[in-house]
């Protein structure tokens, strides 16, 4: 109780800043993610080559080491910063944006990989009807494909998502203040290691296990009949 009256403001910081960057994360892995599954069951050769090789590349690239390229590589070696530099707050925002940036790229192929998946449930039949109705390509994945692709996918996607929450302790080795960076001061600061293990332990339960349950009602609710 000692330690939460006295970190306790730092905590829901803390731990905000962990939701911020899932969620935002997510929203940048689904947009890419969604492109790249498009790119893997394209018609066109040359797109199937790249999403197969930014999916490969990335699902075998540790997380770490993205993010310090982000911000070792894109900023302080190319200069290139994704916040105002007349801002008071430059650094901490350029860097929580670097990491939501690594944390999306890297994300994105496996978000691509479970909607290959559901894109690979769906009836061929369905996609044939939708051709010769005269849907394009991009028509028929968008109108016919995909929807069922997710709604086959959710509790994957589900997963993904827990794993990402869980991922953005990674975001601490640029300075960005989540959860693990936090934690990694208490431990410094007190004599409490096992108390302060568990005070973030029981965090990222509550953050994550609420998701869980959600994506599995959402699965069953939105299952696809066969």
């Amino acid at each position: 109780m000692n330690l939460l009256s006295k970190y306790g403001d730092q905590l829901i910081d803390a731990f905000w800043m962990t939701v911020k960057l899932t969620a935002l994360s997510a929203v940048g892995a689904l947009i890419i993610g969604t492109v790249l599954a498009a790119m893997r069951v394209s018609p066109v050769p040359v797109a199937r080559w790249i999403g197969a090789a930014y999916v490969t590349i990335f699902r075998n690239t540790p997380l770490t080491l993205i993010i310090i390229f982000c911000s070792f590589g894109l900023f302080q070696t190319m200069g290139v910063a994704l916040a105002a530099e007349e801002s008071p707050t430059f650094l901490a925002d350029n860097n929580f944006r670097l990491a939501v940036l690594g944390l999306s790229v890297y994300t994105a192929a496996f978000v691509c990989e479970s909607l290959r998946s559901g894109i690979n449930t769906v009836n061929v039949g369905q996609s044939e009807a939708g051709r010769s109705l005269g849907l394009t390509f991009a028509q028929n994945l968008r109108l016919v494909v995909l929807p069922q692709a997710f709604r086959a996918v959710l509790a994957p996607l589900g997963s993904v998502l827990i794993a990402l929450t869980k991922n953005t302790t990674i975001a601490s080795v640029i300075g960005v203040a989540e959860a693990s960076l936090l934690m990694k001061t208490m431990i410094e600061n007190e004599a409490a290691i096992f108390v302060v293990g568990g005070i973030f332990a029981l965090g990222f339960v509550v953050l994550t296990l609420p998701m869980g349950l959600l994506f599995g009602y959402l699965s069953k609710r939105f299952e696809v009949a066969r």
